[in-house]
């Protein structure tokens, strides 16, 4: 049974782990049921590194899990095999005990992975609980920063700051660490395994045969016993009895008494067993054994464990063989007769059929049918029953085969398990040969001896007292690993409640000083409030312009990073940078900064004052389990999860997943290592486009840390994408606005992703034309959007028509670099990871539902001076990403993308036509110009440019 998944040193919850690290998951039962039905069921686990969940399902390919274990605050402990012997357990189960008493027993194939699974199972919980000590938690991400494992952002995520680990306890963790190692049947490579026969079931199909079985014992423990005693060996799961000379004697003269009862056990003639166990699978000996060994106890002291093999149970367990050969005989009779029967009924069917037919012929042969085709009709109808008949024929004889070859496979496994108990029984008697030679040589050695013989029982006890030597060496090995494990349990238990006790205190001294600073600034506002109602001397000398210069400078006050232990116990509620990177507050003009410090607290009230974005969470984390055994696909649920916002944690992930999507025929008809053999022919050759790309680079987000300067990290992974897709995209090579693209991408995806990124915007979601030198595709964009305008939000189109303001130069940026530098961060990012999934279409819903957003202000606007100017900044005051996707995907509906793209084409026909004007207009000037001598001196645009 596959028990664990292979993860090494750190997995998907360390701190260090790769990408690519395997998981842990992997086979295990687990104890659950009620009453007689209680046992342990084979279940599917998965470890969720985001949660510290260990999640189970009733198999690998199951979508949604049946419960999970909270690792996180669980403790591990299981017993030794002759305690667990004891209590009815299994030597391979251990006990997760969660709060208020929970206990989960689960069981592993072997010792070897139930030391594994624990042994990774505290290397997580360590690792999560640790990584709760960070300084600075949002109560809404994950504290796993593994999750950040893609994109500038994972280098410097301000939410996740870890401590630094108890260095003794690293060390003390490491010495009680216990060797091990997987068995071949473990990770991810175990769902294509057939999942564990669960014992339980195989108790409870027995159950009938078990208490038969039970009945024949009772009725052979009486009489006498001394001439019943035998002998049997097994290996492995069965134990190997040492027999008396005696019991030798009395099972050499039994085992020609066998001999004859070998015809009716066939497969088990070399065998001691006096019943056919080549039938038994070999998971049910374990409980047979259990059974053998119950029966024993009730017998005497001095009577052998197999006595109950021989005499009258013989004779019983031929007898029910032959009753159940009988019964299986009748049975087969009985089908027989039902297929003859079958046979019968089907004839008289045909025969009735025939007759109607004649009938109906006849009929119709007095009406005047030409006799030439009654007779083809004739024809035509006894090839057709003579078909039916074939058919019909085929088909038994294709039941029959099918029926002999599951036949044959029966027969196959039986001979297999047969030959696996011979296999056994040939080992254990081989076993038994050699210890009986030894035995015998000892005894020669010491007939030979001058000092004198050696008793044979003396002998004998002193190999049972060697074996009994051994078998206490295993057991004080087997103490040892358990005491280590403990220790180490009780060692992590004890340093993970000293840091949940200090993380407790400094919540604690954070929460008395946020309370402390709430008293200071309610005491601030009360006495300015008082002022201004009743002043009491003149403005120049008023209190209150004392009090609001204080309470300005206190809100233009950022949060930084050269004092954290103040900012730890003095925390502000918006930082210098917010999580993207992007700078929250200009630092140049006093009014601006006023103004972003006052949007960015309206972001953070909405985030707080709103379950939404924890609700999110929780159907995110919950879609995100289902997908443990299955990759995401396109559906309902993911596109209204996507619209509501994906996770700042989780984003890189399915950013990636909605790239690959879109781009898959590209990268499969794309050679290995593409995006570095493009990107090095653009290094190495002449490259038209480098020039541009290299002024654009710190203009690109100058706003953004991560391409302030140009030693940022973002610098050279911007340079390379844009490289690279010149080189692809030659007809383009560089367009003004691709940088902005990338530099998006490139906050949560890779170099290569983002390159990808790039191609699915330029190359599957816009069209032709958008980015070239004519921008043909965005201006066919910018009519199609006023048409929309004109349907959507007819009073706004006429607004702007009646003052003649062209609202298309604001909205052309948006289009060209999906909203970037337009609005803020927030509300960006939830627009691309709509825009990832969906397409362009989202451009316009957007670009709509702020213009309507904003309706009732912009229609208050009286001059097309003071229009302009608010529509320039407007998007900007808009904050509430919640409102504003509820206006773009509800409120604008019906949106079908039809309508788009039967617009895009008939506004590109025009286009076309006014820029095949535009150049016959040029020509004519060119022409002219060399023909007038007045206008050769003047020179157009392109000449200029040029």
């Amino acid at each position: 049974m596959p028990a664990a998944g292979s993860e090494g040193d750190e997995g998907p919850a360390g701190e260090q782990a790769g990408p690519g690290a395997p998981k842990l998951c992997g086979y295990l039962q687990k104890l659950s049921g009620k009453g007689p039905l209680r046992g342990f069921r084979s279940r599917w686990f998965v470890f969720d590194p985001r949660r510290c969940y260990l999640y189970y399902f009733k198999g690998p390919q199951e979508a949604l899990p049946l419960g999970h274990i909270d690792i996180a605050s669980a403790c591990f402990s299981y017993h030794q095999p002759e305690a667990a012997a004891a209590a009815g357990d299994e030597a391979a189960a251990f006990e997760v005990h969660g709060p208020g008493g929970a206990v989960a027993v689960l069981k592993a194939a072997t010792r070897q992975d139930m030391t594994y699974w624990l042994q990774e199972l505290q290397q997580k919980r360590w690792e999560y609980c640790n990584n709760l000590d960070a300084a600075k938690r949002d109560s809404r991400t994950s504290p796993t920063p593994s999750d950040f494992s893609k994109g500038l952002v994972a280098k410097d995520n301000p939410d996740t700051s870890i401590l630094s680990q108890n260095a003794s306890a690293e060390r003390a963790r490491n010495i009680l660490a216990v060797e091990t190692s997987p068995t071949d049947l473990v990770g991810e490579q175990a769902a294509s395994q057939p999942a564990p026969v669960q014992p339980s079931a195989i108790n409870f199909s027995l159950k009938q045969w078990s208490t038969e079985l039970k009945n024949s014992m009772s009725s052979l423990r009486k009489g006498n016993n001394e001439n019943r005693k035998s002998v049997f060996y097994t290996s492995e799961e069965w134990e190997l009895l040492d027999p008396t000379p005696k019991d030798l004697e009395d099972s050499m003269a039994l085992e020609e008494k066998r001999k004859h009862l070998a015809e009716g056990n066939r497969g088990l003639t070399s065998s001691a067993f006096p019943f056919d166990f080549g039938r038994i699978p070999q998971k049910t000996r374990r409980p047979l054994k259990d059974m053998i060994g119950s029966s024993r106890n009730r017998n005497s002291s001095d009577s052998s464990p197999t006595e109950w093999y021989s005499g009258n149970g013989n004779k019983l367990v031929s007898e029910l063989q032959l009753k159940y050969q009988s019964q299986q005989e009748e049975l087969e009779k009985l089908k027989k007769d039902l297929l003859s029967q079958k046979e019968l009924v089907r004839l008289l069917q045909q025969t009735v059929r025939s007759s109607q037919y004649d009938k109906y012929f006849a009929s119709r042969l007095c009406e005047g049918v030409p006799k030439d085709k009654l007779e083809l009709l004739h024809q035509k109808d006894d090839q057709i029953l003579g078909l039916n008949n074939q058919l019909e024929k085929l088909n038994l004889e294709k039941d029959s085969l099918q029926q002999e070859v599951k036949n044959l496979k029966c027969k196959v496994g039986e001979l297999n398990e047969q030959l696996g108990m011979l296999m056994e029984t040939i080992q254990a008697k081989d076993e038994v040969i050699m210890k009986l030679s030894r035995q015998l040589s000892e005894c020669e050695d010491n007939s030979s001896s001058p000092s004198g013989s050696v008793n044979p029982p003396v002998a004998t006890c002193i190999n049972k007292e060697l074996q009994e030597l051994d078998r206490l060496k295993d057991s004080l090995q087997g103490y040892k690993t358990q005491n280590k494990f403990l220790n180490k349990e009780i060692l992590e238990l004890s340093a993970l409640r000293r840091s949940a006790e200090a993380r407790e205190r400094e919540w604690q001294a954070k929460y008395t000083s946020l309370e402390a600073k709430l008293c200071q600034i309610e005491s601030k506002y009360l006495i300015l409030l008082q002022e201004v109602k009743t002043p009491v001397c003149s403005e120049e000398q008023s209190p209150a312009r004392e009090v609001i210069t204080q309470l300005l400078e206190d809100a233009l006050k950022a949060e930084t990073s050269e004092q954290p232990e103040q900012a730890f116990f003095k925390p502000h509620l918006v930082s210098e940078y917010d999580i993207y990177g992007f700078q929250t507050v200009p630092e140049d003009d006093e009014e601006e900064k006023l103004v972003a410090k006052s949007r960015a607290l309206d972001l953070r009230s909405l985030s707080l004052s709103e379950n939404r974005e924890i609700s999110t969470g929780v159907k995110w984390e919950n879609y995100l389990a289902s997908t443990m055994n299955r990759e995401m696909m396109r559906c309902a649920e993911l596109k209204n999860l996507i619209r509501s916002g994906i996770p700042h944690e989780h984003r890189s992930k399915v950013w990636k997943w909605c790239v690959n999507l879109h781009v898959k025929k590209f990268k499969d008809s794309a050679a290995p290592e593409y995006f570095q053999t493009l990107l090095q022919s653009a290094l190495e050759k002449q490259n038209p486009a480098s020039k541009q790309i290299e002024l654009d680079l710190l203009r690109t987000l100058p706003n953004n840390k991560h391409y302030s300067s140009p030693t940022s990290e973002g610098i050279q992974k911007l340079r390379n994408v844009l490289l690279a897709f010149s080189w692809r995209n030659p007809d383009i090579g560089y367009c003004q606005g691709l940088n902005r693209l990338v530099a998006i991408a490139l906050l949560y995806l890779e170099q290569e992703d983002a390159f990808w990124c790039l191609v699915t915007i330029v190359e599957v979601f816009m069209p032709r034309d958008y980015y070239t030198k004519t921008l043909l595709g965005s201006q066919v964009d910018q009519r199609v959007f006023k048409d929309l305008m004109s349907e959507k939000l007819p009073r706004l189109h006429a607004h702007f028509e009646q003052y003649k303001v062209d609202y298309t130069l604001i909205t052309f940026n948006w289009f060209l670099v999906v909203f970037v530098d337009s609005v803020v961060s927030d509300i960006l990012f939830k627009i691309w990871d709509s825009f990832l999934y969906e397409g362009p279409k989202v451009i316009f819903r957007f670009a709509l539902a702020f213009f309507k957003c904003k309706e009732e202000e912009i229609l208050k606007l009286q001059d097309s001076m003071s229009i302009f100017k608010y529509l320039r900044y407007f998007t900007r005051t808009v904050v509430d990403a919640r409102k504003l996707t509820g206006i773009a995907f509800g409120d604008l509906n019906p949106f079908p993308l039809r309508q788009i793209r039967n617009r895009r084409t008939y506004h590109l026909e025009k286009v076309r036509l006014e820029l095949n004007e535009l150049e016959a207009i040029r020509e004519d000037f060119l022409r002219e110009r060399e023909t007038c001598v007045e206008k050769r001196d003047l020179i157009s645009d392109d000449e200029e440019d040029s």
